[in-house]
């Protein structure tokens, strides 16, 4: 094998001042944890770029296919390396390229001197490197603007290195290096999105979901349950808390009017949350609710089930086509699991007219005539919790930082 390392280049993480190493620190974290099956690694982070050892080739595949999902890495690299030695670095250069032998493209060669005292000045080695390459391979031609491919070379004290491909990552930043929300996970095409997209924000997530048996299915939980472990792969656990919501729903059906039970479902919903939320000290509510898409997201139905809390509501989908967020959901491999054919309990006792523009005030009369708050207390305190992936020894030690 002749790699050494990976190159990890930083994402937004460099535009950051003072407190840069505390993200820079959070993401080497979080890459710990999300490799913890083939632990130990042996990172060393920098300022502007941080690099993993690479022990065996079993490590450089697993590494190679998880790095593009980890959050706060804008791209990466393969890196080879060599004596510090002209004909090995020539040699090495070849062996690399032979990556695109296949293909008719352009590239340049970049060198770097760490060590100024090699025997090739910058201009001299890349002349050298370039002929050589191009003397191996007639499918490539020189282009040092904008080429295809850029073929990077390193003389460092200790080594020369080179690498030429570079690898798209999820770009973002470091889940948990802004905080914890609480995400309000549904079983359907719209939350894991809204999810997805705020850990890019670096938001550390636990989820929570109203079940409501027997009107919803197991087979409904486990859904939920594998769209929950299915966002793990971006770099952190997931505590997920499920609410039995039947009790609540049905006097609900019961004590409001049919027209307007989805906005009040929506405000007990809400209100259960804020509640967990401030028992796990979460800063804020995540949804998947996308402007007019359904009659509880009109503006008039957001202002009703707003009214419940002060706590902050981030809705990332808000503004987003449904097209484009059924998109979002095929790239991360959540759509097949959210079009599963069982029912939440959103969708239960739907009423055939729903209200779209609900007036607040008509709201609290109807909510009035019940006193709701003995079932939320209940619902709160009979919650299951479970914690995505399933627990591994070797991922405790990295439990309580992400």
């Amino acid at each position: 094998m002749i790699w050494k390392e990976i190159l990890i280049r930083y994402g937004e993480i460099s535009t950051k001042g003072r407190n840069k190493v505390d993200f820079i620190n959070r993401l080497r974290d979080n890459v710990r944890y999300s490799f913890h099956d083939i632990l130990p690694l042996k990172i060393r982070a920098e300022r502007d770029r941080m690099f993993i050892e690479i022990e065996n080739e079993e490590k450089m595949i697993v590494l190679l296919d998880r790095l593009p999902e980890i959050f706060g890495i804008q791209s990466f690299s393969p890196v080879a390396s060599c004596a510090k030695d002209v004909d090995a670095v020539k040699a090495l250069a070849v062996e690399i390229m032979g990556i695109f032998k296949d293909q008719d493209i352009t590239f340049k060669v970049e060198v770097r001197r760490t060590d100024k005292t090699f025997e090739l000045d910058t201009h001299t080695l890349q002349r050298e490197i370039g002929g050589v390459v191009l003397r191996n391979y007639q499918n490539l031609s020189v282009q040092m603007k904008q080429p295809d491919v850029t073929l990077r070379i390193e003389v460092r004290m200790d080594a020369i290195y080179v690498m030429a491909q570079v690898i798209p990552g999820a770009g973002g930043m470091p889940i948990g290096s802004n905080g914890k929300s609480l995400l309000m996970l549904s079983g359907g095409i719209d939350s894991p999105v809204a999810g997805y997209l705020m850990m890019k924000r670096g938001v550390r997530l636990e989820a929570i979901h109203f079940y409501s048996p027997p009107y919803t299915s197991q087979n409904s939980l486990q859904k939920v349950k594998d769209l929950a472990n299915e966002l793990t792969k971006f770099g952190a656990r997931i505590r997920l808390h499920i609410i039995p919501f039947t009790e609540l729903q049905v006097l609900i059906k019961e004590r409001v009017p049919e027209n307007v039970t989805m906005t009040t479902t929506r405000r007990m919903m809400l209100r259960i949350a804020d509640q967990v939320r401030e028992e796990i000290d979460a800063m804020a509510i995540i949804t998947g609710e996308s402007l007019g898409q359904v009659a509880s997201q009109t503006l008039e139905s957001l202002t009703a089930i707003n009214d419940v809390t002060a706590t902050p509501i981030l809705r990332p989908l808000i503004a987003f086509d449904k097209l484009d967020i059924i998109e979002i959901a095929k790239k991360i491999d959540t759509y097949e699991t959210s079009i599963q054919p069982y029912e939440d309990c959103c969708t239960i006792f739907t009423p055939a007219s729903p209200k779209t523009k609900p007036k607040l005030e008509k709201i609290m009369h109807y909510e009035s005539f019940t006193d709701f708050d003995e079932y939320i207390e209940r619902a709160v305190r009979n919650r299951e919790v479970h914690i995505f992936p399933e627990k591994k020894e070797k991922a405790d030690a990295f439990s309580e930082l992400l």
